[in-house]
């Protein structure tokens, strides 16, 4: 190992640098800094690098107070100049894998990334990748990029591949406190990176490759992607028996051993579960496999929102009104409860639907006042969410519960509107009428 880069990191000398000051690659920043590391953040959205800057949060879950200390202190520094990645020990990459139109892996946000970095980086410094990707990536993709300019991954620089982990708003599992897989290039690769992220992270998981570290992101996703396709597939089997699944998965729970509690939705959401399976399906069509649980757990989640409309349209149907015209508003547009993460969110293709079948829109969400572009459904951007109060509640024909906010009193709810679609349980224990709240 680098006596030299091991020493920088145990006596904290180590200046660290980080591409892209997301829902990722912010709380690794304030992580490294709380530490007492140099820290310099990048990316490309000016607004970002002004809030930080001003000490500003830009994140619903992640406070303000020490972004302004330590930006205050000059541990942690911003810019968009990639010029300064000569500056960093170590380089960490945290930008967008999403999926094209024709859901195949799109790696040009690491590739404009690379191409931004390469003519800076220098001898020494430690590359890793913590992006969402398909087993290869970073041999395939990332390594020859490297070396184009000049410089020999394993002997003149290193390269890991280490994957995130973060469930943003979740306050039992963030940063540190949760095992960091890593695989490197070489040894050398390897003994870096584990000198890197041993700094912070309590537990460190080393593979033998950064290919096993790529598909072990992936498995942890996929893995998720198919039992919410297996319980979204047994609420509407449940549901046409007759029978709660919410309940049903209540009392299959208390089962000690062999089960995991997975719930319905009205969709998948966020950036990792609806897309990461599907960088596996491409890249293993390269080896002639046909990757059947993935696609057809793809297939079926995919296919809830319209059911949950098909019950909408159902509950509207039993108050005599129809979906054409009604007002419709939707409560969460975050992808799961207390964030204000939009990503991929199951509401925009909800409304979509709704639209297409002339219902009159709106949308209610404590965490997110209105919506910014996005790159699947601009036509929604500038909308901005409704206020909570008797009022506009119940001028609306129908209320569709998305996510269940605990800053949302669905008590008010059963009181204000007269139909309710559940995609939740979150009406669960309140008090309602017969037939005003339809789960769906």
């Amino acid at each position: 190992m680098s006596s030299s880069f091991t020493k920088k990191t145990e006596d904290k000398t180590l200046t660290i640098g980080v591409i892209g000051l997301g829902y990722v690659g912010l709380p690794l920043v304030l992580n490294y800094a709380a530490k007492g590391y140099k820290v310099i953040g990048f990316d490309i959205d000016l607004a970002k690098i002004e809030a930080l800057s001003a000490g500003h949060s830009y994140i619903k879950h992640i406070d303000s107070a020490p972004i302004a200390e330590y930006a205050g202190d000059g541990r942690l520094q911003v810019t968009n100049d990639f010029k300064r990645i000569g500056e960093v020990d170590a380089v960490i990459i945290c930008v967008p894998t999403p999926l094209s139109a024709h859901r195949e892996p799109d790696l040009s946000y690491i590739e404009a990334t690379l191409d931004t970095i390469v003519p800076h980086l220098r001898e020494g410094q430690l590359v890793s990748l913590e992006s969402t990707t398909y087993p290869g990536t970073t041999i395939e993709v990332v390594q020859p990029r490297i070396e184009s300019g000049g410089l020999e991954v394993g002997e003149s620089i290193f390269l890991v591949f280490s994957p995130e982990r973060e469930d943003p708003g979740n306050e039992n599992f963030a940063g540190p406190v949760i095992p960091k897989v890593l695989g490197g290039v070489t040894k050398g690769c390897l003994e870096r990176g584990l000198a890197l992220y041993g700094a912070i992270y309590a537990k460190m998981v080393p593979v033998s490759s950064p290919s096993v570290a790529e598909f072990t992101k992936l498995l942890e996703n996929i893995y998720r992607a198919v039992n919410i396709g297996l319980v979204n597939e047994m609420k509407i089997v449940a549901s046409a028996m007759g029978v709660d699944i919410w309940e049903v998965i209540d009392a299959a729970k208390t089962k000690p051993f062999g089960f995991t509690a997975f719930y319905p939705g009205p969709g998948l959401g966020g950036h990792c579960i609806p897309i990461d399976p599907f960088y596996l399906t491409w890249k293993a069509r390269e080896y002639g496999l046909h990757t059947r649980f993935i696609e057809l757990a793809g297939e079926i989640n995919r296919s809830i929102p319209e059911y949950v409309i098909e019950h909408a349209a159902a509950a509207l149907n039993a108050h005599k009104k129809p979906v054409n015209g009604s007002r419709v508003l939707l409560i969460g547009l975050a992808y799961k409860a207390n964030v204000d993460d939009m990503r991929e969110s199951p509401t925009f293709e909800l409304m979509d639907l709704l639209k297409e079948r002339g219902a009159l829109v709106s949308y209610h969400d404590p965490h997110i006042a209105k919506i910014m572009p996005t790159r699947e459904h601009d036509a929604w951007t500038g909308l901005e969410s409704v206020k909570w109060n008797q009022e506009n509640i119940s001028s609306h024909d129908c209320v569709i519960i998305v996510t269940s906010h605990d800053a949302c009193d669905f008590g008010q709810l059963a009181q204000w509107s007269p139909c309710i679609v559940d995609t939740r349980n979150a009406m669960e224990g309140i008090e309602t009428s017969e037939g005003q709240v339809v789960k769906a």
